[in-house]
């Protein structure tokens, strides 16, 4: 079960990536070029969203399954605790609660703004933001926290 999940994560992970990055690129163009905020562009603000938060949901039962984490809270003492296993135990999952939340808040805000510049003003700052929170946190293979590799196969 555990390596399904991690594996199910590794894959989601560049979902969120690849959504973010389009949403970015669409509301950076309806900005720049004052295009009217189409059904397309609200269908990736609530796809992206949406993905965002299948992953949260996978990376929490993923949480709770790892023995890394169970190990991390087992010992009793902190000098015992290896940087990844603190990485992955209170960095990487703060920092990505914290992007699912700027997510989720920029995808409200867009919703419920007026016009189609607001609109994507706020998608555009809201996800750069998060997306900058989810580069910092992911376990590249480069990290020198925690390396893991780009695919994880099934």
């Amino acid at each position: 079960m555990y390596f399904i999940l991690l594996s199910l994560h590794s894959f989601v992970r560049w979902l969120v990536l690849i959504s973010l990055c389009y949403a970015i690129i669409r509301a950076y163009k309806g900005y720049r070029y004052a295009t009217p905020f189409t059904k397309t562009d609200n269908a990736v603000r609530h796809w992206t969203a949406t993905i965002a938060h299948l992953q949260l949901m996978i990376g929490i039962v993923l949480y709770t399954q790892s023995p890394l984490i169970q190990v991390f809270f087992s010992r009793s003492t902190h000098e015992n605790k290896s940087s990844e296993s603190l990485f992955f135990t209170i960095i990487h999952l703060a920092i990505m609660v914290i992007a699912i939340i700027v997510i989720t808040i920029g995808s409200a805000l867009a919703k419920r703004k007026r016009s189609d510049q607001q609109k994507f003003t706020t998608l555009l700052f809201w996800f750069g933001m998060a997306l900058l929170l989810i580069f910092l946190a992911i376990p590249w293979p480069f990290s020198p926290f925690a390396h893991r590799p780009y695919f994880r196969p099934f």
